[in-house]
Order: structure tokens, then sequence, then C-alpha cells
């Protein structure tokens, strides 16, 4: 087993497990996680910011969990959504959460690399998704290839703090077995350049990370 295999499979069994606590960490209602984790709902603020720069777009969120990132765009004016997950339980939460988007709507089980997508895209998402990936630029790659010309990546990385570094390596690593993986800005430049996009935009979030615009 590769070692990007061996990471896929310990992230999906991570969440397998913890679908419905991760769900309640994007839960806006609850003053605590607005507290504790304001950077999840900036990166969200922002990745709806670039839908609503297309007209109906088709969005493609990739690791799109419980669906709220997903209800998001859709309000925001998302034509067509597909969101594309390979954890069961997450997509059970997002088809309730969805339900009064369809037809607008198509949720699916799989693989971002293996699974067949109806290109192209407007939009392409991956928030929370790069933490778990062993080899981002395949991620970034296919990416660029299912984007229409124009269309746009956003993504978000965490990057190692003193602080919250060793924390999360513990919880994740230690505790659940989970691989989580950081980057640098001169990293993120360089894998969406590499990948073929012709802007890179990266932001740096006040609580902690950075937020990527490629445009194709």
């Amino acid at each position: 087993m590769t070692r990007s295999s061996e990471t896929t499979e310990l992230v999906r069994e991570h969440f397998q497990k913890k679908a419905f606590s991760f769900d309640r960490l994007y839960d806006e209602e609850h003053p605590l996680q607005r507290v504790l984790r304001p950077g999840l709902a900036r990166r969200m603020e922002l990745a709806v910011s670039v839908v609503r720069k297309y007209e109906n777009p088709r969005v493609l969120d990739v690791g799109c969990g419980s669906g709220r990132v997903g209800e998001a765009v859709l309000e925001a004016g998302t034509g067509e959504y597909v969101g594309l997950d390979f954890s069961r339980p997450m997509l059970d939460i997002a088809q309730e959460r969805l339900r009064r988007f369809e037809p607008r709507v198509t949720l699916i089980e799989g693989d971002f690399l293996d699974e067949p997508l109806e290109a192209p895209f407007d939009v392409v998402i991956g928030l929370g998704l790069f933490d778990y990936v062993a080899e981002p630029h395949v991620f970034a790659r296919r990416m660029y290839e299912l984007c229409t010309d124009g269309g746009s990546v956003v993504g978000s990385f965490p990057k190692w703090s003193l602080l919250k570094g060793p924390i999360r390596k513990l919880r994740y690593e230690v505790m659940h077995n989970c691989p989580i993986f950081n980057y640098t800005e001169r990293q993120l430049r360089s894998l969406f350049g590499a990948s073929g996009f012709r802007t890179v935009e990266v932001l740096r979030l006040r609580q902690g990370g950075f937020f990527v615009r490629a445009v194709r």
C-alpha cells in the first residue's frame, strides 16, 4: 500500500467515526464554536465570495462532509452543486441538510482521484481537505483539469504554529491515528503554479493557516 492510499484509508476511518462531531464544528448558532473556531466561518465566507463572482455557477465540493459549505454556496446562487466525499455517514447528514435545494444537488460517495466526474466546473472547493492529503500536487492537478477556463479553485490550508501545531498532532495523529499535513505560503504558490493555474492568490487567515484562490 502506498503512503497516499494508506493515508486515505486512515482519514476515511476517522471521518466514518466522527461525522456528527465534525459537523458540530461548523454550527454557527453555537456561541462556543464561534469563539473557539472563527477560522472555519471566515474561510467559508471567502469561498462564498468567490462563488458569487460567477452567474449560476457549477460547483464541485471535494470532501463536502456534512454539507455545511454546500448549504452556504447554494444559498449564494450556485446553479448546480456536486458534493463528493468518501464518508457515508457524512453524506447522510449532507443529504438531509441539502434536501431543500433539490434538484440542484448531487452527492457522490467516492475517492476524488478515482471518481469519474462530469467536467467542467466554475468553482472547485477544497475547504478542510488538504489537511489530510499526502500528495497535494495530485489533487491540485486534477482540480485544474476539472476547472473551466477562468474558473477558480479555492481551498484552506493549515500552517504549523508552536501553539496549535503540537495540539493538532496529538489530537489527530496520536489519539485518532489520522495523519495531518501543514503548509507554507511558498509551498502553496509552487503547488498551484506547477499545476497550471495562471494566478494564485494566497491569503493569510488571522486565526492561522491560509486561504487560496487559484484561477485557471
